[in-house]
C-alpha cells in the first residue's frame, strides 16, 4: 500500500482494507482500525469490515483516545508483563471471534456461542472469555510450532459454561 501524500492520515482505499488484514506488515495492519475509527467520527461511509470495527470500538472506551492519536499508534510497542494491553491485538481478537462466529469455523463455534449466550446472557462479556480460549490456543501454535487445536478450543470454549 502506498500511503496518499495529505496533512492527515493515510486513506485506504476498499480494495487496501480488504488486502489489510492479510498483512504481515504491523503498521498496515493496524491502520484499518484508524481509518475505520476516523471515518466514523468524521461520519463518511465505512466497508462492512470498518463497521464490524467501529462497533468493537464503541464497546471500548478504553481505546478510542488512543486510536485517534493517529499515526503514533502504529509504531507503538506493548509489553504485557508490564501490565500493557494492546488495543489492536484486543481488538483483532474480537474481530476474529465475530468472523468464526459468521462462518462456523472451526465448526460447531456457532451453536457453542448459541448455548452459552443463553447462560450468560452479555455478548461482549462471552467474546471475552472466548478470547481467553482464542489466547491460549494462539499461543500453543506459537510456542510449540503445531497447528491450531481446534478440538482443544472448542473444548475450552465449551467449558465456559461449566463456570
Amino acid at each position: 500500500m502506498s500511503p496518499r501524500a495529505s496533512g492527515h492520515q493515510a486513506r485506504l482505499t476498499s480494495q487496501e482494507t480488504s488486502n489489510v488484514m492479510f498483512s504481515a506488515d504491523r503498521q498496515t495492519h493496524r491502520r484499518i482500525f484508524l481509518e475505520a475509527w476516523r471515518k466514523a467520527t468524521n461520519q463518511e461511509p465505512l466497508e462492512p469490515l470498518e463497521a464490524r470495527i467501529v462497533e468493537i470500538m464503541r464497546q471500548h472506551p478504553e481505546y478510542q483516545a488512543f486510536i485517534e492519536g493517529g499515526e503514533a499508534a502504529l509504531e507503538r510497542d506493548f509489553l504485557p508483563d508490564r501490565g500493557q494491553a494492546n488495543p489492536f491485538l484486543h481488538l483483532g481478537l474480537h474481530l476474529a471471534i465475530l468472523e468464526q462466529l459468521s462462518i462456523d469455523q472451526p465448526r460447531g463455534i456457532r451453536q457453542l456461542y448459541q448455548d452459552l449466550i443463553g447462560r450468560i446472557g452479555d455478548p461482549h462479556r462471552l467474546e471475552h472469555a472466548i478470547m481467553d480460549c482464542l489466547m491460549e490456543a494462539l499461543w500453543r501454535v506459537q510456542q510449540h510450532q503445531e497447528a491450531f487445536d481446534e478440538r482443544a478450543y472448542l473444548d475450552c470454549v465449551k467449558r465456559l459454561g461449566e463456570r
